[in-house]
């Protein structure tokens, strides 16, 4: 928590929409007009207004995580337990993808989709949503990245060998994609054009925090959602094989609690930290798992918290 990651307090001017409405609201996309939209924990895809107020458009019978517009006005759907999803404007849910060569997804996470329609999105672990932590103390490469066209409907695995993949985002020129490593606390770049088409390599590494999801801004710049601070007893148990066995046998609630900490940073395409937006201690926002940005303001989703934050950035 030194130099570019030195404490700030700038989360604590958000605004807070549909506060003690919402129920974990994991990822968000805006449209044109302003309203916001997420999935909560009980599988509702929900719009919320300029005036705060939600409305439930489907649900999806599982946990929508990440989620974004496509080209034609569509919801794309990033469901934990239902696969790769599209809400139609008619209201109507389908489902796009929900295995690879005959295997289920176990925890499709999260969504970008490129300017011919191609969906990209992971399958974070070969545990289910509930038992995320499993694979924290595993800690084993289990994570995959998945490519979805929906002109030939077909599905096509481009990566695998991540540790937890959970967020992706693509580049302006659509030349790469990042993914985030959430419990290697690292986002990996993964070419998809030019000499290095193919290659996975680091873009950032040792982040403060465990990376959720990410997204891109107008300017090329990226988001990372950082859901808490690292754990030093988590550090600490890695070496030990037979600690983490234990531990994973205990009662949940005695597992180690993530810190109550807001906290997003903000990349260069060349993986180099511009600013960061913390809340110390969680006072106003915590466990941020999404930082959008949009016309001026960056909006902030938790996957477990009762609101949205709205944060107008001061530098444009």
């Amino acid at each position: 928590m030194e130099a570019a990651y030195s404490v700030n307090t700038s989360l604590r001017d958000s605004e807070l929409i549909a506060q003690g409405k919402v129920q974990g609201l994991e990822s968000l996309d805006v449209d044109l007009a302003g309203n916001i939209y997420g999935g909560d924990k009980e599988g509702n895809i929900v719009r919320i207004d300029s005036k705060g107020n939600l409305e439930v458009l489907a649900n999806t019978g599982g946990r929508p995580l990440g989620l974004q517009f496509d080209g034609s006005g569509n919801l794309i759907i990033a469901d934990a337990y239902k696969g790769l999803l599209s809400l139609g404007k008619n209201g109507q849910l389908t489902v796009l993808s929900f295995e690879f060569e005959g295997v289920p997804f176990r925890f499709t996470d999260d969504v970008d989709i490129a300017k011919d329609g191609k969906i990209y999105f992971t399958d974070a672990s070969v545990y289910e949503q509930k038992e995320y932590l499993l694979d924290l103390l595993e800690s084993r490469p289990y994570g995959r990245l998945f490519v979805y066209d929906p002109k030939t409907k077909q599905t096509k695995l481009l990566l695998d060998g991540m540790y937890f993949a959970n967020g992706v985002a693509l580049s302006k020129n659509e030349d790469f994609i990042l993914i985030n490593e959430t419990y290697q606390y690292k986002v990996s770049r993964f070419w998809l054009k030019g000499k290095k088409a193919g290659i996975k390599e680091e873009f950032i590494s040792n982040l403060p925090g465990f990376p959720d999801n990410i997204t891109r801004n107008e300017k090329g710049e990226f988001w990372v959602a950082l859901f808490t601070v690292r754990n030093d007893r988590m550090d600490k148990m890695h070496p030990s094989p037979f600690l983490k066995k234990l531990t994973s046998k205990l009662p949940k609630f005695l597992w180690p609690k993530p810190e109550p900490y807001g906290f997003a940073v903000r990349l260069n395409e060349n993986g180099n930290v511009i600013s960061t937006v913390q809340d110390p201690g969680g006072e106003v926002l915590k466990e941020i798992t999404s930082a959008l940005e949009k016309n001026g303001n960056l909006y902030l989703g938790s996957l477990y918290s009762d609101r949205v934050g709205k944060l107008k950035l001061r530098d444009k």
